[in-house]
């Protein structure tokens, strides 16, 4: 993969640009590679070049990327005052659940849809799905689809007020925990020690739903990139963005070490059987 600024606004130039239907609903829906499917969910404000960069590294391991624009300016670089309008738009969005816990955002219903349109066009064992952030339980609440086999949870934000709450309806995760149990999956999930957005309570929390099919990281805050775009430096203002803003792209460096363990999920999880 060839190295990019992540300073400039990414033209996403290597990605078809798909205006798909589902349920009656039109998105636009960035498409690449080859291989099993993995959906690629932004964090807020959007799909940065930090975002279109870990996409393309899961294109590069071995599947075809569909990266969905939720919310934001695609390609765009973070920029305070426009990302602050992004954030403020999603939440009174009647698509998410910013602030209540115990819901599951209506918009997984179209992402559920995604994922078995994508599994009907990339074949292989099942999708894989990674949200982040604003989007970062949405992988969970994506298993209630059979074909989503490889959910990833990245600092999960929402609800934004409850920091021991669960973005998903009670029955959507015991529907869930029941599918885990009976086939032997797993849930990874990330965040740094020191996040405001991701506590650890929001993990207990999601340990005690789901017991030993949880699988939570928790990186140090001394991991974390602190050179990052106009709205991190004023509206997170802390570790925040595991494989995303701050990321240090380094060898060694844990946030690496993340990236590599999810793309490792991903090619274990949905590797074509012989």
């Amino acid at each position: 993969m060839s190295v990019r600024s992540m300073k400039e606004d990414d033209p996403l130039e290597d990605f078809a640009r798909r205006e798909i239907t589902l349920d009656g609903v039109a998105k636009r829906v960035y498409v690449a590679g080859s291989g099993p499917a993995v959906i690629v969910m932004s964090e807020m404000p959007g799909i940065s070049p930090h975002v279109a960069r870990f996409a393309r590294w899961v294109r590069d391991a071995g599947f075809t990327v569909y990266m969905p624009s939720l919310f934001g300016r695609d390609g765009a670089v973070p920029g305070a005052e426009e990302g602050a309008a992004a954030f403020q738009r999603a939440c009174v969005s009647t698509e998410f659940r910013a602030l209540a816990a115990n819901q599951s955002s209506p918009v997984t219903q179209w992402l559920r849809a995604l994922a078995r349109l994508a599994h009907q066009e990339c074949g292989g064992p099942g999708v894989g799905a990674i949200g982040m952030c604003f989007t970062g339980n949405f992988a969970l609440t994506m298993m209630l689809e059979p074909s989503l086999l490889a959910p990833v949870l990245s600092q999960p934000a929402l609800p934004l007020k409850e920091p021991a709450g669960l973005e998903i309806a009670p029955e959507d995760i015991k529907a869930v925990r029941a599918r885990l149990e009976r086939e032997d999956l797993t849930v990874l999930a990330y965040r740094f020690e020191g996040d405001r957005f991701c506590r650890a309570e929001r993990f207990a929390a999601y340990a005690a739903a789901l017991g030993n099919r949880f699988v939570g990281r928790v990186l140090p805050d001394s991991a974390a990139n602190t050179d990052v775009a106009p709205f991190f430096a004023r509206y997170v203002a802390c570790p925040h963005s595991v494989v995303t803003a701050h990321l240090i792209d380094e060898a060694g460096q844990p946030t690496i070490a993340a990236r590599d363990e999810i793309l490792s999920f991903f090619v274990r999880r949905l590797a074509p059987t012989v």
